[in-house]
């Protein structure tokens, strides 16, 4: 869905933690470990800018056949990583639709996912996903590859486990993300079953063919349109008219068995700021979250949700939560 910054102050407040630079200590100690560690080229990406001195967070940079431009992923690091020796599991989480959406989304205020994660096992991989990329291969283009889908699943994944200590393996691996991002998580889940063990949606939509806001298959109207007015130069997702299979693959309704066995955690907001773009935004996650989790009743598959006040925005206490229970479901470090 397409992303504008909450106004509430409160909203997105940092949960507690210690600083990245107090976490480490000596930085001779994080120095060598960097040039020690330094990622290399592989799997179809070329490193084209690096960032590898903050103890915690490093950024990359890529050339990629399967992006028109230069896509870029910043990868959290435990606070003991570089002296641990450990293995750890993986989240990678998933920004939202917008102009102002990437991927720093996450560690932009009021977001602070290195005081939300400070202390926890766990590596987080933090992706390009485009402005309205919908975490999709698109039917049609006019402004050059934007393939999320393969450099997400075919390049980004296995180049993070061959330069990372990473379980790379079913139990090593979830899925998370917000808005649009949340649409991914739940697509990349059940697409790629053998991937993700745990798969999180905050306020992300749960179905495309179903009423979003009243209105039938509201969620791939909108893909099309947002994709072609800010992504694709008026090229879409699912193409005009649809490409049916191709919805039916990305549909988490169609897909419901692909859940079995994983967990599964959903938020969404019951009352939307009085804003055209709030209302609209939440009020399609809500209904499309309601009609997924019906399809996981029926199929008897468990899930963890909660339907709360507010609108369209990430919620520091639900995503803490929903980290602790993916740190309890991976492969522990």
């Amino acid at each position: 869905m397409s992303e504008h910054r909450p106004t509430r102050r409160n909203v997105l407040r940092a949960v507690g933690g210690v600083s990245a630079a107090m976490a480490l200590g000596a930085g001779s100690v994080v120095a060598s470990a960097s040039a020690a560690n330094a990622a290399g080229d592989g799997f179809g990406l070329r490193i084209v800018e690096r960032g590898e001195a903050d103890p915690r967070m490093w950024y990359y940079r890529f050339e990629t056949r399967e992006i028109g431009w230069k896509p870029a992923v910043n990868v959290l690091l435990p606070d003991d990583y570089h002296f641990s020796g450990r293995t750890y599991p993986v989240l990678y989480l998933l920004h939202g639709g917008g102009t102002d959406q990437d991927f720093i989304t996450f560690d932009r205020p009021p977001l602070n996912i290195r005081a939300w994660t400070a202390g926890k096992p766990v590596i987080v991989v933090m992706p390009d996903g485009g402005h309205a990329g919908w975490y999709s291969n698109p039917v049609s283009s006019t402004v050059g590859p934007r393939n999320w889908e393969s450099f997400h699943i075919n390049q980004l994944i296995p180049w993070i486990d061959a330069n990372f200590r990473t379980f790379a393996e079913y139990d090593g691996r979830a899925v998370s993300g917000f808005s649009m991002g949340g649409f991914g998580a739940l697509k990349y889940a059940a697409k790629y079953w053998g991937h993700f063990a745990s798969v999180s949606s905050h306020s992300g939509p749960a179905s495309l063919r179903g009423p979003a806001g009243g209105i039938q298959g509201g969620v791939v109207h909108w893909a099309n349109a947002s994709s072609a007015a800010i992504e694709l130069g008026g090229g879409t997702v699912y193409g005009v008219p649809w490409d049916q299979n191709r919805v039916s693959m990305d549909n988490p309704c169609e897909r419901v068995e692909s859940y079995r066995n994983k967990r599964v955690f959903m938020v969404a907001g019951t009352s939307p700021e009085p804003t055209f773009w709030d209302r609209f935004n939440e009020t399609a996650v809500l209904d499309t979250q309601r009609e997924f989790r019906g399809f996981l009743d029926r199929a008897g598959i468990p899930h963890e949700w909660h339907e709360v006040p507010g609108g369209h925005y990430v919620r520091p206490d639900l995503f803490t939560r929903d980290l602790d229970g993916i740190i309890d479901r991976l492969r522990k470090a």
